[in-house]
């Protein structure tokens, strides 16, 4: 199995581009590196890969990874799909550039392809330039490329177009990903309001863990921007808070990410930043390439 790591901050990126905090005046001065909105891409064989969502990045993240690249044929593309974890806009707008492949299949919870029918209509869009598959991810299911793949749910947290929706049940899931030639397992959990039931399990029989990262602590944003509200309801379990859950797991490889523009470890210098490498937990830029 091999995975890498397109973009690794929440929506906006880094810097954000209306924010002026401390973190995005150094990354545009260039004293801190610049990131793109969170989005993975997997593959068991090398040759069929699946983006773990689709970020409003994607065309430049495509095209920054070679392992990704079109051919041998004019329009071959060894991107097979995506997979949603939710139905946030940030995870899902990508699809929009990805409208001119052909063959392509998405696959999400039912919560998730209800929203962006009936909610956000983004479904019919697509499909009117080239239809895809549009799959529920079922507790457990098989993808080209020779990997098992595990929803779990872990939230049932709507994005804000969807707060009206009647539908009940799991809005958020993480995916857990097993190579069934090698036995690697890697569990991709960016979005994650609490450590829920179960999830030690999950973890324990990982080899990889990818977390959400969001926030260092509960009340960073409205110290960074200034702002006193919003940061509460955005489900996102500060590390501060998942950090002493993870430590509990020292033979699994951990990794934050999903980073906001406020969170300090963003910058490699910070005393955050040095708290979780004595932990032993990874904060990866983008184009990490991981393999199991």
């Amino acid at each position: 199995m091999k995975a890498v790591l397109l973009g690794t901050t929440a929506g906006g990126g880094f810097p954000q581009w209306n924010c002026a905090c401390v973190l995005c005046v150094r990354a545009r001065s260039g004293s801190l590196p610049s990131r793109s909105q969170d989005c993975l891409a997997i593959s068991g064989n090398g040759t069929d890969w699946w983006l773990v969502n689709a970020s409003p990045d994607i065309r430049t993240q495509i095209a920054a990874c070679s392992l990704l690249n079109p051919g041998p044929g004019p329009r071959d593309t060894p991107l097979r799909g995506a997979l949603f974890t939710d139905a946030e806009l940030d995870h899902t707008l990508g699809l929009l550039t990805l409208r001119g492949g052909a063959g392509l299949t998405v696959w999400a919870p039912g919560t998730v392809l209800h929203a962006l029918k009936d909610q956000f209509d983004l479904r019919t869009v697509i499909d009117g330039y080239a239809p895809l598959g549009w799959r529920e991810a079922e507790p457990e299911f098989e993808i080209t490329g020779g990997l098992r793949v595990s929803a779990i749910p872990i939230s049932g947290k709507r994005p804000k177009y969807a707060r009206s929706s009647t539908v009940d049940g799991h809005w958020v899931v993480a995916y857990r990903f097993e190579d069934l030639v090698s036995g690697g397992v890697l569990v991709y959990a960016p979005c994650l309001a609490s450590w829920p039931t179960g999830f030690d399990e999950v973890v324990a029989g990982a080899d990889c863990l990818l977390l959400d990262g969001t926030f260092y602590a509960a009340s960073e944003m409205g110290s960074a921007t200034g702002s006193s509200s919003g940061q509460a309801a955005m489900g996102h379990l500060p590390i501060s808070a998942s950090l002493p859950e993870l430590r509990r797991f020292p033979s699994v490889r951990r990794f934050y990410t999903h980073l906001n523009n406020t969170n300090p470890v963003l910058d490699p210098a910070s005393p955050e930043s040095a708290k979780l490498r004595e932990a032993g937990v990874e904060v990866p830029l983008d184009g990490t390439v991981i393999e199991l």
